[in-house]
């Protein structure tokens, strides 16, 4: 599933929602939406695909005198997609300013500690840190350029690691 998606499930799993409340904390001004956007049709082809996959399912209709707005919970399997979604380290560097950030956000969202996700997500990126560090014949061209981007992103991202779970820690001494 792609990140819209996933994003969708976990917030429906932490709450019942309808689309639209989704899409405010989604939106530009939103309390993910400075993490990581998501436009208010794709929140609802979100709603759709989980839909069919059977990890979503309408709960209810909100009353009201504007239009009826369904809300949607998880099912038992949408409950175990979106744990182990939340609970995986990204498999990129690339992917830290996205996917990693919107998993924190969501953990620190529904109260929960990131460590362990903090400590897994270390472990995944230290091989690949350590393998475009390694010695190689001399690059040159935009080769060269790529792989000083790629040591220094895989750097940073270590280094923000190493920050963000030692704040983490501290914060539960």
């Amino acid at each position: 599933m792609a990140l819209a998606e996933w994003t969708v499930l976990v917030l429906l799993s932490q709450r019942p929602a309808h689309g639209f409340a989704v899409s405010q904390l989604t939106a530009p001004d939103g309390e993910l939406g400075r993490i990581w956007r998501i436009p208010r049709p794709v929140v609802y082809r979100a709603i759709g695909r989980l839909l069919e996959a059977d990890l979503v399912t309408p709960e209810s209709v909100e009353p009201g005198l504007g239009p009826q707005r369904t809300i949607y919970t998880v099912t038992a399997q949408g409950r175990l997609e979106a744990e182990r979604w939340l609970s995986t380290p990204v498999e990129h560097v690339r992917d830290i300013r996205s996917h990693l950030l919107i998993k924190l956000a969501l953990l620190y969202r529904a109260g929960r500690d990131p460590a362990d996700l903090l400590r897994r997500q270390r472990a995944a990126l230290e091989p690949i840190a350590r393998a475009i560090q390694a010695p190689r014949a001399e690059p040159d061209g935009f080769d060269e350029i790529l792989l000083a981007w790629r040591r220094a992103t895989a750097a940073a991202a270590l280094g923000f690691l190493d920050e963000i779970a030692a704040k983490t820690e501290a914060g539960r001494s």
